[in-house]
């Protein structure tokens, strides 16, 4: 009888699951959710229940992005169905998790959301805040501001920043702005960890998780209580809401009775310790050694790669040991806006002709683009819709076009905008190179990677590497079916540890983009342009975008 797995991957406005053959990696099954309520960052839900509501409780300041819990579970008891009926129970012999990181959310003892408590569901604290909630920069700020105070040298393997965006901020505002929440607050955990213990019934943090975005290190623990208590005396708390971290590609424990009912699976099927959504791409595009980075093309956009040494690298988001794969050291960079950049042109400036829908219209983008060359429209940008994250860290950054003309057209903004979110990958692989850590072939995978030849081709002419876009679907759902794999353990169906899952299951199938000479001289001029520009706006040379954010906020 063959085996499988199942992968499920909660993403920013959706969750999708997958089936796939532990033998031989093939994909079964898939399965999409969509949050009833999507992303929430201008009102509260009235009500504070699961579904059926519209937003128009507490409203929310600028740059607030909080989810439902009760989005998460109706996702997964849904796709967990939707896998259940696609092969027999006893086929299905483990379940991986992957969540968008860091999303996290204060809750009891027992694990219930204080967003779901009556008294508290009003309260904007009490809800799961996003991992693109960025209004706690300030925190983060300070932070960064104290890296040279004992206890501050863990920030050195976090490219030297923290960010808004991860656990310790967020923390600290949810202990700053609503101290009685903090009071009623019991636990402080991530997403993942969350779902995990529903499905278990225990607590299981996970160490990809806790690692990227708590600060924690193997050889070490979290930081120091020291380091949190000269910020602020409140912030040691946090610490005592934290939970010891499991390893990746390891069993959090048996699926529970009471979910193998809902579901229809086998009781007791293992359920793989969580881990963060971009980082189960990896497997999944089967890279299982140093040299290869991976490039996950989404709403923003992930850098990942292993290697055996320890480099501490300006502006990544950490280097964690075991952190991705077992006996590696796991290093993590990123870009902030991406996809989401393109997605905002569409919607605001170029859909709607003639009853044009954003689909057709950036298929209609796609093509008028794809009939420029390189730096033959004049423009140029800065990706940092959604801030800068490598190398700056500043969330407070925003875009920028030059160039502009009473000639210029949709498409060539377009096109722009593509070749900005490449020029700030190559800066990412830039960064690493400068810090000793090589980087050959790229990887691509994600949405974008599979809409986007000419996305793709632009990635090989700038950066100068050819680029692999491996055809798989779900990249993250199907990562997280390979550490369920390797969590189950060979003995149950599974796989006899996590390289030899990759070497079973993972994608083998790849397009090859290679840089074209001529295309590849034009954008070197081109980027040092762009770093010209990024030095003057984002490292000292003007403080103009901050002061407008302050003036809109």
């Amino acid at each position: 009888m063959s085996r499988y797995t199942i992968g499920i991957d909660f993403g920013t406005e959706s969750a999708r699951a997958v089936l796939v053959g532990t033998s031989d990696g093939h994909l079964a099954a898939t399965a999409t959710f969509a949050y009833p309520h999507g992303v929430i960052d201008r009102a509260l839900p009235d009500g504070g229940r699961a579904s059926g509501e519209v937003l128009g409780g507490e409203r929310l300041p600028p740059d607030w992005a909080l989810q439902h819990p009760g989005d998460w579970v109706l996702a997964l008891e849904t796709l967990l169905r939707a896998m259940a009926a696609a092969a027999p129970p006893d086929a299905i012999v483990g379940i991986g998790i992957d969540f968008t990181s860091c999303t996290v959310l204060p809750a009891l003892a027992d694990g219930t959301p204080l967003c779901l408590l009556d008294e508290y569901r009003r309260e904007p604290h009490a809800w799961p805040k996003l991992w693109k909630h960025h209004a706690a920069q300030p925190y983060a700020d300070r932070i960064n501001a104290a890296a040279g105070s004992p206890g501050g040298e863990f920030l050195r393997l976090y490219g030297g920043k923290t960010s808004s965006e991860w656990s310790w901020a967020k923390g600290w505002q949810f202990l700053a702005e609503a101290p009685h929440l903090a009071m009623a607050a019991e636990r402080w955990i991530e997403g993942g960890d969350w779902i995990v213990w529903q499905l278990v019934g225990r607590e299981v943090r996970s160490a990809c998780q806790a690692g990227y975005k708590a600060h924690w290190q193997k050889d070490a623990g979290y930081p120091a209580t020291v380091f949190w208590a000269s910020l602020d005396p409140a912030l040691p708390d946090l610490l005592g809401m934290l939970g010891d971290p499991h390893p990746v590609a390891t069993s959090a424990g048996g699926l529970l009775p009471e979910w193998a009912a809902r579901t229809g699976l086998r009781a007791g099927t293992p359920v793989a310790v969580a881990v963060i959504d971009a980082h189960a791409a990896l497997p999944a595009v089967g890279v299982s050694g140093p040299g290869q980075l991976v490039v996950i093309m989404g709403t923003s956009t992930c850098h990942l790669l292993v290697d055996p040494r320890r480099q501490a690298v300006q502006g990544i988001s950490g280097v964690v040991e075991d952190g991705i794969l077992p006996g590696l050291f796991g290093y993590e960079a990123g870009q902030a806006s991406f996809g989401d950049i393109f997605g905002w042109y569409v919607r605001t400036h170029a859909a709607g002709g003639e009853g044009e829908g954003e689909a057709a219209a950036f298929a209609r983008l796609e093509r008028e683009a794809a009939t420029l060359g390189a730096g033959s429209t004049g423009l140029l940008a800065l990706d940092w819709w959604n801030g800068c994250r490598t190398p700056l860290v500043d969330a407070d950054l925003s875009g920028l076009i030059v160039g502009l003309t009473i000639a210029t057209e949709p498409h060539e903004i377009y096109r722009a905008l593509l070749e900005a979110a490449v020029f700030g990958t190559r800066r990412v692989i830039d960064t690493f190179e400068a810090s000793g850590v090589m980087i050959g072939d790229v990887h691509a995978c994600g949405g974008l990677a599979e809409r986007s030849p000419l996305l793709l081709q632009i990635t090989a002419d700038v950066t100068g590497r050819e680029v692999l876009a491996a055809r798989v679907p779900h990249a993250s759902a199907f990562g997280a079916a390979i550490y369920a794999a390797a969590a189950a353990g060979e003995e149950r169906g599974g796989c006899a540890g996590m390289i030899e899952a990759i070497r079973q299951m993972g994608s083998t199938d790849r397009a090859r983009y290679r840089p074209r000479p001529e295309a590849q001289r034009i954008y070197d001029d081109i980027y040092r342009d762009y770093l010209d520009l990024a030095r003057h706006f984002g490292e000292g040379g003007t403080e103009v975008m901050k002061r407008l954010r302050r003036l809109r906020e």
